[in-house]
Order: structure tokens, then C-alpha cells, then sequence
């Protein structure tokens, strides 16, 4: 790993190194799970904490009706949970019968929330502290109320403007008849009270007590599907994780119904190139990361849904190496091939890694997917449900086709790097489909071109959207932008902060006798330690 004096790109910040480390996309959430470590927890009780005051302090991004990964180290053996919740057993094919998509807002979108199971099941089986302690941070900022940053305060303005109508969420979110600006307070009686209530309760009451029949009377009122029994079969999956070696590393996802495979994909694709002679930020790099990664993803809209309807082509048959050497050799390196990919849309989540002095390391991640999810808010307890719904597809036939108590295809993915003798980073990078794009464009920089965290992070970016189209952040090298132009890319320059297309990522590794911790500077993030 590299640490330069002079930072190579725009942010200048500097990786921060400690023997404890936080990493988030919300100062005040690296704040709580600090805080945790000092009590005496470790890095679960620090990812929890910070998780669960981020819904507090970042409801753009997630809340208290989000689903929920994570990856771990426990000091020995790594773990994957899966806490993402299903579709209401109501649901079915001829209940969308005459949409031409799957709804992305409102009633229709809203599956069952995990992450509330996530805390619960990670504290018990993993945390030191009290569950109840884990809470205090978030309470507090409800309570007391906490200053909005300049990032979270556009995305809300945002998503005011095209949920203000759907049922709960301005008396919810929009005090005074408007999203809080940059700078103001914020404060809710109403997510305090919600908070207190799962904390005492170690998560039931959202599941099967006050908090649960609140929702499933929400959902009667609106004649929406979702109901108590729904909440009540809600259970996790401690799935493991699916990897791909390159080098002397490997990358680590959670197993489908998540995109991370897209990014194992990609990186099996790239093993069967000549990448390993080319330099990081180079223009024929970055066309083999492009061509890749559209080739991975090709597949995975195809083939990718709720592990146990995957029945014809498996995620061992996708990971398959002489397979993917096939699809490298149709990448051209003379110019850019339109591959037939989905159409990547921009998400609302958030990501966090830590580690403590004892070598445990936790890379978590949880989302409402689009900004405030489906715009549903529960009256008087602030549950704003997400609308991972969308994420079903409505072709007949197909293996992520909508139906009932079935996971969607799931665009959050916990990262984590294993090296030969054990752990080397725990990290994500938020933002839709950016994420699987993000998470193989940092496992190149941080394993393979040694590029510290915090420079991994500031690193200019590119997205695959469609066909020949792909975005590149704006401060990327013109004569790298023109290079790729020349090979045939239908090249899109955006700006971080205008269209938040590139996701943040947030990362902590391994160096001896402690971490390197970075964050993202397209967010409002921090990273800490001790």
C-alpha cells in the first residue's frame, strides 16, 4: 500500500490510521460507533451503532425500513448474513398484470424490512455491549436533534419534491412544509420513540408487536398487500460469501439475490486479460474495467434472483472461471462493444466499515434503495419502508420474476478482501448498480495497483449505464476521456455532486498493528479511529 505526500487526486485527504477504525458516509454515525469501541465493544458494536444512527442522521439513504448485509471477520472464520426481507405472500404476477415495470414508489413497492433483524442477530450472536446500548447516539440526535449536512440536505430537497404527496412522509420529513436545509435541525419525537421501542424489545416489536401492527394498519388502510403475518415469517440467512481470487487477494460478496456476483464477474473477465500491465488511470485499463463489467452484467440481469429460484444457470456456473476467460476473449480492444446490459439507475444507501484492536472487521450496508425508498412513512414512528420491490422483474418466466415471499434482486453488496493468511479490507461503496462497478474499481486500486484507501476513494470514476453509454466523473483526464471517445464509448462527464451517480465508498484495511481507514469525499462522510 501506497501513502503519498502529495495525494494523486482532488480530495487531499489523508487515509486515517489507527488501531480502532470507523468509516462512514455521516460524521456523527463514525461519532456512534466510536464511541461503541471506547465503551468497551468491538467492531460490530461499532458498525451497529453507526448503522443505526445513520438512519437517523442520513434517512436519504436508509431508515428504519431498510434491508440490510453484512460481511465479517470474527478473528477466525469470515460470515455473510443475508437480512434482506421478501415480498408480501399477497403478491403474484397477476397482481402487476398491465404495468410495464415493476411500481418504484408508493404501496406497490414496499417489500419486508431486515434490518432491523440484522441489528438484532449480529448484537447477539457477535456484540459485547448491551443491544440497548447500541441505540443511545441515534436517540440522542432524534431527540436532541442534529445539524443536516450539505450533501444529505440536497437529497432530501429531492426527494420532498417527488414523495411530499405519498402518504406520511411530509409530516414525517418535511417540517414546516418543506426538507430541512444545510444546516438546520432536525429533530423527531416520533423515530426516538421507534428507536426505544425495537431497542427494549431486541427488534420484536417491529416484527411482531406495537411497531409491526402499526404498519400492517397502515398498509390496510391503503389496501396495500403487506400484513402482520408477513412481518412475522420474516427470518435471515447466514449465507456465507461467494469470492474470486486475483492475485494474491480475493474478493468477497454475499451470494445472490445481490449484484455483488456482477463484480466477481467483472474481475474473473479482467484475470483473463493483460491488466496486470497497464497503469491504474490508463485509458486501455479503464476500457477493459468497462468492457468487463458490461459483459458481467449482461449475465446478471439475466440469470441473478433469490438464490433458491436460480435453477437453471447457478451462481457457481457464473463464477466459473473458463467461462468467463470465453467472455473476456469478446472484448475488443480496439473499440467498445454494445453489449445488451440493463439501464442503471442511481440508489439511496449507505455503507460502513470497521475494525478493532482485536482483528475483528465488519463491512455492513443497508438501504431503502431509491432515495427514502418507496415514500411510505408510517404515521407517528417514522418507519420510512423501502421499495426494494422495484428490483422484481415482470418478465414471464424469468428467475427474478415477481411472486410471493420471494426475495427481489438486490442491488446492496457488502465487500471484503482476504489475502493468503487472512483479512485485508472490509468495505462498500454505495449507489445503486454503481456498486458492483464501485467494488471492482476498488479492489483493482487498493490490491492490485496498492493505492491507499483514502486515494482509492478520491479516484475519478466511471459507470457503466447502457449499451455504448457510459458516465465518467468530470475530473477525470481529458486525454483519457478523448481516448475512450476515440475507441467508440458514448461518453456521459458528470459531476459528482449533480448527479450522486457515483456512489460513496467507505473502507478500512489492514496494516499492521491497525487500520487504514478511508472516506468518501462525495459524501458528507468521515473516517476515525484510536
Amino acid at each position: 500500500m501506497q501513502l503519498p505526500i502529495d495525494p494523486l487526486y482532488p480530495s487531499r485527504r489523508s487515509p486515517v490510521l489507527a488501531r480502532n477504525a470507523v468509516s462512514t458516509s455521516h460524521p456523527l454515525a463514525t461519532e456512534a460507533g466510536v464511541q461503541a469501541l471506547r465503551k468497551g465493544g468491538n467492531a460490530v458494536d461499532a458498525a451497529l451503532s453507526a448503522a443505526i444512527a445513520l438512519t437517523v442522521v442520513e434517512p436519504t439513504g436508509n431508515g428504519l425500513g431498510s434491508d440490510a448485509f453484512c460481511i465479517l471477520w470474527d478473528g477466525k472464520n469470515l460470515h455473510g448474513l443475508n437480512a434482506s426481507g421478501r415480498s408480501p405472500s399477497a403478491w403474484s404476477a397477476d397482481r402487476f398484470a398491465g404495468h410495464t415495470a415493476m411500481p418504484r414508489r408508493g404501496w406497490e413497492s414496499v417489500t419486508v424490512p431486515g434490518a432491523v433483524s440484522a441489528w438484532a442477530q449480529l448484537s447477539e450472536r457477535f456484540g459485547r455491549l448491551p443491544f440497548e446500548a447500541l441505540f443511545e447516539p441515534a436517540i440522542e440526535y432524534a431527540e436532541r436533534g442534529f445539524h443536516v449536512t450539505p450533501i444529505i440536505a440536497e437529497q432530501w430537497r429531492r426527494g420532498a419534491n417527488e414523495l411530499k404527496d405519498q402518504p406520511g412522509f411530509a409530516d414525517a420529513f418535511m417540517p414546516d412544509g418543506r426538507a430541512p436545509r444545510a444546516g438546520e435541525i432536525f429533530r423527531s419525537a416520533a423515530f426516538a420513540r421507534s428507536l426505544r421501542l425495537i431497542a427494549d424489545s431486541k427488534g420484536e416489536a417491529f416484527y411482531r408487536g406495537e411497531l409491526a401492527e402499526r404498519i400492517a394498519a397502515f398498509a390496510r388502510k391503503h389496501d396495500a398487500a403487506l400484513t402482520a403475518d408477513d412481518l412475522a415469517a420474516h427470518e435471515n440467512d447466514w449465507c456465507g460469501t461467494i469470492s474470486k481470487d486475483f492475485g494474491d487477494a480475493a474478493l468477497h460478496e454475499i451470494p445472490p439475490n445481490g449484484q455483488g456476483i456482477a463484480a466477481l464477474m467483472a474481475l474473473g473477465i479482467l484475470k483473463a486479460t493483460e491488466i496486470a500491465e497497464l497503469a491504474p488511470d490508463s485509458p486501455e485499463a479503464l476500457h477493459l474495467e468497462i468492457e468487463a463489467m458490461k459483459l458481467a452484467f449482461m449475465d446478471v440481469h439475466a440469470y441473478v434472483a433469490d438464490l433458491s429460484h436460480m435453477r437453471e444457470v447457478a451462481d457457481t456456473h457464473l463464477l466459473d472461471q473458463a467461462y468467463l476467460a470465453s467472455r473476456a476473449r469478446l472484448i475488443d480492444r480496439t473499440k467498445a462493444s454494445s453489449f445488451p446490459t440493463g439501464a442503471p439507475r442511481d440508489g439511496g444507501t449507505v455503507c460502513l466499515a470497521t475494525g478493532d484492536a482485536d482483528g475483528m472487521m465488519v463491512s455492513y450496508i443497508q438501504s431503502n434503495y431509491a432515495g427514502f425508498g418507496s415514500g411510505i412513512v408510517v404515521p407517528e414512528t417514522a418507519i420510512s419502508l423501502q421499495n426494494r420491490g422495484f428490483g422484481f422483474s415482470l418478465k414471464r418466466g424469468h428467475p427474478n420474476e415477481v411472486g410471493p415471499r420471494k426475495r427481489p434482486f438486490h442491488t446492496i453488496i457488502p465487500g471484503f478482501i482476504m489475502g493468503r493468511s487472512g483479512p485485508l479490507m472490509a468495505f462498500g461503496l454505495m449507489g445503486g448498480p454503481m456498486q458492483a462497478q464501485g467494488h471492482l474499481q476498488m479492489m483493482l486500486r487498493t490490491q492490485f495497483w496498492k493505492q491507499d484507501p483514502q486515494t482509492a476513494a478520491d479516484a475519478p470514476r466511471w459507470r457503466v449505464i447502457s449499451g455504448l453509454d457510459v458516465a465518467l466523473e468530470s475530473s477525470m483526464n481529458p486525454a483519457t476521456v478523448q481516448r475512450l471517445s476515440d475507441l467508440g464509448h458514448a461518453v456521459v462527464s458528470e459531476a459528482p455532486e449533480a448527479s450522486f451517480g457515483f456512489g460513496g465508498a467507505q473502507l478500512v484495511q489492514r496494516i499492521p498493528g491497525g487500520y487504514a481507514a478511508g472516506s468518501d469525499p462525495r459524501k458528507d462522510g468521515q473516517a476515525s479511529g484510536y
